[in-house]
């Protein structure tokens, strides 16, 4: 995090976690589990999250938080894996039966993860407690499906500004939809993330690396070779996606960066378009329509 993304919680004296500076757990589900050396010298620990919803683990936030987002390189690669995180069972919005789940919960617990504080963006409340139980808890209390009568010819995805800043965090927003359990969108429709982009496509390596290497729709991420490096795992959800819908960029603070990587983009903010879809909460309310 940079000096100014730390200025709010400095009287804390946050420490910056390093991957690369872990000690291994357990191993899971062919999993190797490495959690950071500060974590690992105490005798438990309490993660502090948001609970909502996410692409692999259903919803975020439990131990999610010490066994990803303080977790080694090797946990992280072998998690985010392709056939891992496109494996039967892993879907967005799905926590009781979902393997990627079930493998994030036990990390957790090996890297002696016993409480969880979250915020539920969805019901605007905190939970606290075993983190198993919060999360099961906050799937409860929160609705994520709105349910429509037609299928619609496009959406527009208002991304919020805490995840609008690249493409990598931003084009959730896209695949959270494209991916959901019943897309509201008809196949060959256009999905627009209105966002600002000002930082591009973003730090992850192993997806701009990938998409540096191959133009939409990325098919060859899904085939063969999985793609390789940190991020690479969003790249393939940018394929699942162009399988079936085309995406677009509007409201970009530069859009001529994303033109040399095939990807169509616009400084203009969209219109809502006759039969398209308007969704302002894509990361906690998505719409969905089943015939």
């Amino acid at each position: 995090m940079t000096e100014q993304e730390l200025s709010a919680i400095k009287p804390f004296q946050p420490i910056q976690h390093n991957p690369d500076d872990c000690v291994p757990t357990d191993t899971i589900d062919g999993v190797p589990g490495y959690v950071s050396k500060d974590i690992a010298s105490c005798d438990w620990c309490i993660s502090v999250g948001i609970a909502e919803l996410h692409q692999y683990a259903g919803f975020s936030g439990g131990h999610k938080g010490v066994a990803v987002g303080c977790g080694g390189r090797e946990t992280i690669l072998a998690l985010h894996h392709r056939d891992r995180v496109t494996a039967s069972g892993v879907r967005l919005g799905s926590v009781t039966t979902n393997p990627f789940r079930r493998v994030v919960d036990d990390l957790g617990e090996a890297a002696r993860c016993r409480l969880a504080l979250v915020y539920v963006p969805g019901c605007k409340r905190w939970l606290f407690g075993e983190p198993k139980a919060v999360i099961r808890k906050a799937v409860q209390l929160v609705s994520p499906w709105s349910w429509i009568q037609h299928p619609a010819n496009g959406a527009i995805l208002r991304v919020p500004p805490a995840k609008g800043k690249t493409l990598y965090q931003a084009s959730r927003a896209a695949t959270y939809l494209a991916l959901s359990p019943h897309p509201p969108v008809k196949k060959g429709g256009t999905l627009i993330l209105d966002a600002p982009l000002q930082e591009g496509l973003g730090a992850e390596k192993g997806f701009v690396a990938n998409l540096q290497a191959v133009m939409p729709p990325w098919q060859s991420f899904l085939q063969g070779e999985p793609p390789k490096g940190a991020g690479a795992q969003r790249a393939v959800m940018l394929a699942l996606l162009a399988k079936d819908y085309h995406l677009e960029l509007h409201g970009c603070y530069r859009p001529e960066r994303f033109k040399p990587f095939g990807i169509r983009a616009f400084s203009s903010r969209p219109t809502v378009q006759p039969g398209w879809l308007e969704i302002n909460r894509p990361f906690s309310k998505l719409p969905q329509w089943k015939p």
